[in-house]
């Protein structure tokens, strides 16, 4: 089958796919307070208008579910025939510190697009659009329809899948441009758990600290405010010089301000990662903080594999357990925390939930949700078929992988996470200074109008 006149198409799109990407990016399309039409916050309300406008100007019939969710459909076959769905979504996570230009101004330096959404997932969602837009202006004719399903809570809690499910016909097969590619066919289970205890009078007295504001994010850096004077200012330089890490002190009119400096990014990729809440736990510990401060720092620290928390685990399918956590909050007597842990396929996640609980004794838990692991069989015409188009046009070699992120490719029966970062490519999904390559999102888009006429053509 010949894709020379979709990819000449997407080729000749490059400057309105760039246009139309730095208005989505413009718009800070962060979760808030709930709205009338705007479960999300007005922002990500406006975010979903102006996509499902831009997607009807481009000729496409669009739906709007309440705000929760959009979808937009490329027509193929009879009425009865079952859409292939591309699942993609809308809403960001918050810029976080260390940026070097406005997270909300997208800017090309280079070759290069700067904008928190550019690749986590407004770029692939965008992309992903226009391919369908370049197959329909082709003129190929489909046996199946293509539904763009566009949600707006997908860094949150997965209330727009929820709510489509229960106002549309979700399709069974299908992707989620959310990832990397070659595949990704297997996604971890997941175990998040809320919980707060009372801090006591006795030990460091810690007056300030707020750290976190989502619990899928690695936190790059931590600040306390804690009694004392200069000799908890000698002691933090101690600290810092026997651990090698990152970390100040300095007088200020309550006490000591103390900073810890981590390595942000996304909690389902600790590797190359330090976590500036963990760090800052051993530092209260090391000062002499006690309670749930001195109790959480012995039982995570800064590991990322669960060990002290009795959950580290392994298989051969996915890899290991990984343990994040990305909320620290100190609300008068009440310490606040959260842990976000990606579970093997084959893991026990009522054992595991019991494991955790039962290593904080202290603390009080306030919600503890699970979610199930996703695996689609390499063998499937799904997998294979997204392999050839990859590998079509890239002209690279891929194996199916697995991942301890989430997508949302769990909401299909058969669904797996395809793109749109490259192997080569540097993952800042959740870090500062995220960008993307706009010729390599034309290249994933070429991909993604493979693999949907391999899948949907007659």
């Amino acid at each position: 089958m010949s894709f020379s006149k979709v990819n000449e198409l997407l080729d000749s799109y490059k400057e309105d796919y760039v246009r139309i990407l730095k208005n989505w990016l413009s718009i800070p399309s962060l979760k808030d307070d709930p709205q009338p039409g705007a479960p999300f916050g007005r922002k990500i309300r406006e975010m979903l208008d102006l996509a499902m406008s831009d997607a009807a100007a481009m000729g496409f019939e669009t739906r709007i579910f309440d705000g929760y969710a959009g979808d937009v459909t490329l027509p193929g076959g009879e009425k009865e025939a079952e859409p292939i769905a591309v699942l993609a979504h809308l809403d960001v996570v918050p810029a976080g510190d260390g940026w070097k230009t406005d997270p909300f101004t997208p800017v090309m330096i280079g070759d290069r697009l700067y904008a928190r959404g550019t690749g986590d997932d407004k770029g692939p969602a965008l992309a992903s659009l226009f391919a369908m837009k370049a197959i329909r202006e082709a003129g190929i004719p489909l046996k199946r329809p293509v539904r763009l399903i566009l949600g707006c809570d997908e860094e949150s809690g997965w209330e727009d899948m929820a709510y489509y499910v229960q106002h549309a016909d979700m399709p069974e097969t299908g992707f989620s441009p959310d990832a990397s590619f070659p595949l990704i066919n297997t996604e971890k289970g997941m175990l998040s758990v809320y919980a707060h205890a009372r801090v006591p009078d006795s030990g460091l007295k810690v007056l300030r600290l707020w750290t976190g504001e989502r619990t899928n994010v690695i936190p790059g850096e931590s600040v306390a405010y804690v009694a004392g004077g200069q000799e908890i200012v000698q002691k933090t330089e101690d600290y810092a010089r026997k651990t090698g890490l990152p970390y100040t002190a300095e007088l200020v009119p309550e006490g000591v301000k103390l900073t810890a400096t981590g390595i942000p990014g996304h909690s389902a990729y600790p590797e190359g990662c330090r976590n500036a809440i963990g760090m800052m736990l051993l530092l209260l510990k090391e000062l002499g903080a006690q309670g749930p401060f001195r109790t959480l720092a012995e039982v995570y620290g800064m590991e990322h594999d669960g060990k002290s928390l009795g959950i580290a685990c392994h298989d051969s399918i996915s890899g290991p357990l990984t343990c994040n956590m990305g909320i620290l909050h100190l609300d008068g007597q009440n310490l606040h925390c959260t842990f976000d842990n990606r579970c093997p396929v084959d893991a026990d996640l009522d054992a595991l939930s019991k494991a955790l609980c039962a290593h904080i004794p202290e603390f009080t838990i306030d919600s503890l949700t699970t979610k199930a692991p996703h695996h689609v069989p390499a063998d499937s015409e799904l997998v294979t078929s997204l392999l050839a188009a990859y590998t079509e046009e890239s002209g690279l070699k891929g194996e199916p992988e697995s991942t301890g992120g989430g997508t949302y490719a769990k909401v299909l029966k058969q669904g797996v996470a395809f793109g749109a970062g490259f192997p080569d490519d540097e993952d800042l999904a959740h870090q500062a200074n995220e960008y993307i390559y706009p010729d390599k999102m034309i290249l994933a888009a070429k991909i993604y109008a493979n693999a949907l006429i391999r899948l949907c053509a007659q």
